[in-house]
């Protein structure tokens, strides 16, 4: 979320998962996806098990101050460079592909892959994709240390935190109803970040990570 939040307009907005919630915002606002940032918030109860995902947007207000204080500057030079090492690293496993920027943040670059061989890029569980992106970093805090590249491919970050979402939600109703704890899948430190923030006020339950490698298990526990 930002940092400072004062120099951003706020909405909450509900769907019946987290790219309804966006799209609604998306057209209600009539901006961007990459122009504005999401928090979680706890859902609604929406019958017996459903519930409705709700989400907080923090956008800019369309101030011309605000955007030249907050808008990440363009660097062509640097910007060339990162995307013609994903490029030529695609290129060296065997694949083309279009790389261009998806989004420009502060001290964030979004880059988008477009190409015939997507789903072997993203790979299984985005495993691909997060070590093209590690990779991508690795060189790009060689160029500088405060910028942090995010890489994409067919919108499948967005789709895959979705369906964790989702996941962390349906197995904390088990586990609230059932009383007996869960584990969930292994998962990345961002993906775990990611279910601790969405549970974080969900009642009922608590959550902790398990493990000692970087794919940790959260357990949901229920809360007598």
């Amino acid at each position: 979320m930002p940092s400072a939040t004062e120099k951003y307009m706020t909405r909450e907005f509900e769907g019946r998962s987290e790219q309804e919630a966006i799209s609604k915002a998306v057209e209600e606002l009539q901006i961007e996806r990459e122009d504005f940032d999401i928090e979680i918030l706890p859902p609604k109860r929406k019958g017996f098990f459903k519930k409705n995902v709700r989400i907080k947007i923090y956008y800019n207000d369309g101030n011309e101050e605000n955007l030249e204080e907050n808008e990440a500057p363009i660097n062509s030079d640097f910007e060339n460079q990162v995307i013609e090492f994903v490029t030529t690293l695609i290129k060296k496993m065997g694949y083309e592909a279009k790389v261009s920027v998806n989004f420009r943040k502060e001290r964030k670059l979004g880059l988008n892959i477009e190409s015939d061989n997507s789903s072997i890029l993203i790979g299984r569980k985005g495993k691909n994709l997060d070590s093209i992106q590690l990779l991508t970093n690795v060189f790009v805090g060689r160029l500088d240390q405060d910028q942090k590249v995010i890489i994409d491919s067919e919108n499948y970050r967005l789709r895959h935190e979705e369906r964790i979402i989702r996941m962390a939600y349906k197995t904390a109703e088990q586990v609230k109803y059932s009383g007996r704890s869960r584990l969930l899948e292994p998962m990345n430190p961002f993906e775990r970040r990611l279910v601790h923030t969405a549970l974080n006020d969900f009642q009922g339950i608590e959550t902790k990570s398990e493990g000692d490698s970087l794919y940790k298990q959260i357990r949901i526990i229920p809360i007598k």
